[in-house]
């Protein structure tokens, strides 16, 4: 079918816009997360599922609303967020005992003219598999967080869908727009597919961050090396040796 308006694709020409989604669970605690009345007895954790944009940037300019398949055993598992104001969350907040796959539904503004888009994303309750430092600064904030890191990529859009993720946003009051922490403008003010500099609570994704996985890589690639010449080393001594015992057996 063809488009509204004749409208064509805008050729060679790719957009991505980042955005983060995920889960944040934390165990009742008498103290500082009570269970609410009416909670189920045997419910042992409230949780949060969300996209959002990275460093609460807006994302709502391509992203009308997004649907939230729970586990079917929930009350209402089919959750549809919509009418979430420029750089809100999209989200969901439920209580429970049990982990289980989130199937997570984008759908775009009508400009876009795309076909939604599903995301899966596993509810966790429990740290696992993070190292014992990790696990402490969970049980230090109280919450067991599980939150990827995503590019929407659209590729060749409509050209009324690529003017709108193009062009500047419209402003707050004053004809300000809002600085992030870390010196990035917030895309509430300028569309952009830039990232924060530095990390601050609650939004981990930043250049800082990319810049310690790549060192951390970088040192695990000279650790891998300075093992492999190791072990290049002792089988070459061990050749040698061996060579050296069937000459003298070869010599008897």
């Amino acid at each position: 079918m063809a488009p509204p308006n004749n409208q064509k694709r805008v050729k060679g020409t790719q957009v991505y816009r980042p955005f983060v989604y995920g889960t944040i669970a934390k165990p009742f605690n008498d103290e500082t997360n009570p269970k609410p009345p009416g909670t189920p007895a045997d419910h042992t954790h409230s949780w949060t599922v969300f996209v959002k944009g990275v460093d609460d940037g807006d994302i709502t300019y391509w992203c009308k609303k997004v649907q939230f398949k729970l586990h079917e055993s929930i009350q209402n598992h089919l959750r549809m967020v919509d009418d979430v104001p420029p750089g809100g969350t999209f989200e969901v907040h439920e209580t429970g005992w049990g982990e289980f796959e989130i199937t997570i539904k984008l759908y775009y503004v009508p400009e876009s003219l795309e076909k939604p888009q599903t995301l899966y994303h596993h509810l966790r309750l429990h740290p696992y598999g993070e190292t014992e430092e990790e696990k402490e600064k969970m049980k230090q904030r109280g919450e067991v967080p599980a939150v990827v890191y995503e590019e929407q990529l659209f590729n060749e859009p409509y050209e009324n869908f690529y003017e709108i993720l193009t062009s500047p946003a419209p402003v707050g009051k004053g004809g300000k727009t809002k600085v992030l922490k870390g010196g990035m403008v917030s895309s509430v003010g300028e569309r952009t597919a830039l990232i924060p500099l530095t990390n601050r609570p609650g939004s981990e994704f930043s250049l800082e961050t990319e810049n310690m996985l790549l060192e951390e890589i970088r040192r695990a690639i000279a650790e891998t090396k300075k093992l492999s010449d190791n072990l290049a080393k002792e089988n070459q001594e061990a050749e040698t040796y061996l060579a050296k015992l069937r000459a003298e057996i070869a010599a008897a």
